[in-house]
């Protein structure tokens, strides 16, 4: 069954909506923290498949998550729900979320903007509670081939190469840094050679330019 619901800004990882379940889970609230971190790795990548199931490892519970409109949509649920089900909650979220904040999601700044959205939320989850209903039949049976192309992966892979990509991007933000350090070092030494060289030749210049006066004004 669904545990969990979220919903966030795919650009920063912002939440924008949560289920509140009334049932306080403390273990299932735990896994909170482990949704934002892919909330954050997802902000920090270029690309990203929109529909992924991601496994927990050790655990009996999985993340699905859709991507649209730039937003994620993502859902823990028990490890043996069918993936085609939670895939199907998260897209009747997509379309009614869309419909009514989609205008909204890139001007809001403050966590949880559409907490109201909860209530929609609450209504659709209780038609995926029970996968032996004719209508969640009928969806499992409709395009089961949809199903083989959702990938899965763990989530260490997962929130592993957010890691990478957070070493390259501190890689490259050192190298950037250390490049304007040394241009500014070259530029220096550039300045100080210019002032070595012609420095003393316009001493010269200005001490022939001197005698040349003192003989034209007292010898002339």
């Amino acid at each position: 069954m669904v545990r969990l619901t979220l919903i966030a800004r795919l650009v920063d990882g912002l939440p924008l909506a949560e289920g509140l379940d009334t049932d306080k889970d403390v273990e299932v609230d735990s896994y909170k923290s482990q949704a934002k971190s892919l909330f954050k790795q997802f902000s920090h990548q270029q690309q990203q498949p929109p529909r992924l199931s991601v496994e927990i490892t050790g655990g009996k519970y999985m993340f699905h998550y859709l991507i649209q409109q730039g937003v994620v949509f993502l859902t823990l649920t028990d490890k043996g729900y069918p993936k085609k089900l939670a895939f199907q909650y998260l897209k009747e979220l997509c379309q009614e979320f869309c419909n009514l904040y989609g205008s909204q999601v890139d001007t809001v700044s403050r966590p949880y903007a559409f907490i109201k959205f909860d209530t929609f939320i609450q209504k659709t989850k209780k038609l995926y509670l029970d996968t032996r209903t004719q209508r969640n039949l009928a969806k499992l049976t409709d395009e089961l081939g949809e199903v083989h192309s959702i990938m899965t992966r763990n989530i260490q892979e997962v929130l592993g190469q957010g890691e990478k990509l957070d070493s390259m991007s501190k890689m490259s933000s050192a190298l950037a840094s250390e490049s304007k350090q040394y241009s500014h070092r070259a530029k220096d030494l550039h300045r100080q050679a210019l002032l070595r060289k012609y420095v003393p030749l316009a001493v010269i210049a200005l001490v022939i330019i001197l005698v040349m006066w003192i003989r034209a004004k007292f010898y002339s």
